[in-house]
């Protein structure tokens, strides 16, 4: 495979979950997907692993190296026509047909390995950047909600000191009420003082109310004291929950802000970079089918792909184990350099040879070699062990679908209940919301009390938050079954 190759099928896998995932997205939520996928080191190492493999792929289709042996003769050896001085000989060995491409096939599906295991790194780098962008989007939202039920607080502070002004707050003395009649207030209510103060009588005897008869007949004193008393009170409650409102406004940007430095380290950038969010935490529009899905997770994902690039790989060298059984079959030259024998001199014996044509003459031999495999126990045993390992990773691909199988049904199951919990709590936020409308009202005309008020103020920020986190956790199931199904690369890319 070419670089050029590699570097298109990387881009095109980079960009798939950009354009190919199921479910759409802000902007800035794709960009940090694509600055992930670059810059995190988990990814890059995963990628290099790949590019190394690949490189095996030649290695193990290369001829063995050429043996040279060379040999020289201290003195000249005396032969027939000539005296040696060295040899040099050449050989070449070469496996049995097929075993080379028996080698680069299993290389090569250790390779395609490689990659699905690229591949569940990449989304395993996805899930966790969807993981902390919504966990960022939840505390967002959680943030707002009780910044939001802060300015409710403050407005209902300004109706209690508007009633506390009215009751007498502005500097109240033991002067009896002018009534004709007993004057009736709400009994436990901390709202008493809208009546008990001059000109505010004729209010109390409403019907329907619970009231008790007026402190002034008994001479004025602590009776005329408790409606400003009591409005005051109501103005400190409603500062208690100010307050502690303002405690959790306080923990969420803290937290926000460590939540951010876990999601910058996961791109590989400095702990205090700004993330930016969007406005509001939506729930994903998603759709799942559960048959159509385990289709895909057969055909895409990764961990399967990897069992199944095993199982070839195993089933490529129990076919070169097979071949290796076979006999090698070498291919060599031998030089030997002869040099010129001189003639003897008269007279030294009848033995002596007579000088020919070839006396000098450098002798070439072409040569062939064969290995004999006779020891056959190893190679069976090489071949089993490679039908085991077949077998092996058939046996657990099975049991990798069945568990991924089980993980979608139960992935199903936990986002209805998400889903479930977002419709659950949207309508009690919007009946909390109206109910907190109406006590609001009930409270500045004296009809309710303000334990009222501020118990359906928990309430509807309970909601608020129970909302927001019901659909980060639905946002995040998506996502995790999303990386089930794993991302489809082009089809171009493969075939390139």
């Amino acid at each position: 495979m070419s670089k050029n190759k590699i570097k298109y099928l990387i881009t095109m896998l980079l960009c798939s979950v950009i354009t190919g995932v199921t479910f759409g997205q802000t902007d800035s939520l794709s960009h940090y997907l694509e600055v992930a996928a670059r810059n995190n080191p988990g990814v890059k190492a995963s990628f290099s692993a790949y590019q190394a493999s690949l490189q095996k792929i030649p290695q193990a289709g290369a001829i063995p190296d050429p043996q040279l042996d060379m040999g020289f003769f201290l003195q000249p050896m005396e032969i027939i026509d000539g005296r040696q001085y060295g040899n040099v000989q050449v050989m070449q060995m070469f496996p049995w047909f097929g075993t080379r491409k028996a080698a680069r096939t299993e290389m090569t599906h250790m390779s395609k390995m490689a990659f699905e295991e690229f591949r569940q790194s990449r989304d395993n780098l996805y899930l966790q950047v969807y993981t902390q962008w919504f966990i960022l989007c939840r505390l967002q939202e959680q943030l707002n909600n009780n910044r939001e039920n802060k300015k409710y607080l403050e407005q209902l502070e300004q109706l209690a000191l508007r009633k506390f002004s009215a009751s007498g707050g502005k500097g109240t003395t033991n002067t009896p009420v002018p009534s004709p009649q007993p004057v009736i207030t709400s009994q436990g209510s901390s709202n008493s003082g809208m009546s008990g103060m001059g000109g505010m009588g004729a209010k109390s005897n409403q019907p329907g109310k619970r009231n008790q008869p007026a402190m002034a007949p008994m001479g004025g004193g602590m009776g005329d004291n408790m409606p400003a008393s009591s409005g005051m009170s109501d103005v400190l409650r409603i500062q208690l929950e100010i307050a502690e409102i303002d405690n959790n406004i306080e923990s969420y940007l803290s937290e926000i802000k460590a939540a951010e430095a876990a999601f910058n380290a996961i791109m590989n950038r400095p702990a205090h970079r700004e993330v930016i969010l969007p406005d509001s935490l939506t729930q994903i529009p998603f759709s799942l089918d559960i048959a159509s899905a385990m289709d895909q997770i057969t055909e895409q994902n990764p961990m399967l792909g990897m069992l199944v690039e095993k199982g070839e790989a195993f089933k490529a060298k129990a076919e070169m184990d097979k071949k290796m059984s076979y006999p090698m079959i070498g291919v060599g030259l031998q030089y030997m350099m002869i040099g010129k024998r001189k003639p003897m001199g008269m007279g030294m014996g009848m033995d002596e040879l007579p000088i020919t044509s070839m006396n000098g003459k450098d002798m070439i031999m072409p040569m062939v070699s064969l290995t004999i495999p006779i020891y056959r126990g190893k190679y069976r045993a090489q071949q089993q062990e490679s039908k085991y390992w077949w077998q092996a990773s058939r046996d657990e691909y099975d049991n990798t679908r069945n568990s991924l199988e089980a993980e979608l049904y139960q992935s199903k199951h936990l986002l209805d209940n998400a889903s479930r919990k977002i419709e659950l709590y949207a309508k009690q936020s919007q009946l909390a919301q109206a109910t907190y409308n109406l006590i609001t009202q009930e409270f500045i005309t004296g009809k309710s009390d303000l334990s009222d008020v501020i118990q359906v103020q928990r309430q509807l920020l309970d909601y608020q938050l129970k909302k927001a986190e019901a659909i980060a956790e639905y946002n995040t199931m998506v996502a995790g079954i999303q990386k089930l199904i794993s991302f489809k690369d082009d089809e171009q890319a493969k075939t390139n």
